[in-house]
């Protein structure tokens, strides 16, 4: 269940910085950090070379989710983050990621006081309010 909460807090948690570099320049950035080549990048991702370097000078500016996908899990990079700076998905305003953190953190404060057994039962009471209230609207 942590495991859960912390992927939706980095969700919700969107870095300035990172919002403010281009998609390109974001990559660019992340494949020079970690020591990979266009090529090893392509052997890896099956993502052709010429392709992700139109990509990371910015030639391209609205790859497919499944692109940024393979990208992300490669760099280790979030893959919400990369969709909000290819314009795929809107970032949330800051009103709700407020309210959503805090949320989290209340969920976060009673996380390590549960057996697996009860976190998985808070889940499947989540789902099924979730649910419920999907075949209301």
């Amino acid at each position: 269940m942590l495991d859960i909460l912390r992927f939706n807090y980095y969700f919700y948690q969107i870095n300035d910085v990172i919002l403010m570099k281009s998609l390109g320049k974001t990559l660019k950035e992340k494949r020079e950090s970690i020591g990979f080549t266009l090529r090893e990048v392509e052997d890896t991702t099956g993502v052709s070379n010429a392709y992700l370097s139109q990509l990371e000078n910015d030639k391209i500016k609205k790859p497919s989710a499944n692109i940024l996908y393979k990208l992300s899990n490669l760099y280790k990079l979030q893959l919400n983050e990369l969709l909000i700076e290819a314009g795929v998905i809107e970032a949330p305003d800051e009103d709700s990621v407020k309210s959503r953190n805090l949320w989290l953190d209340k969920i976060a404060f009673y996380e390590d006081k549960l057996s697996e057994e009860d976190r998985s039962e808070v889940l499947r009471y989540i789902k099924f309010k979730y649910d419920d209230s999907s075949k209301k609207d």
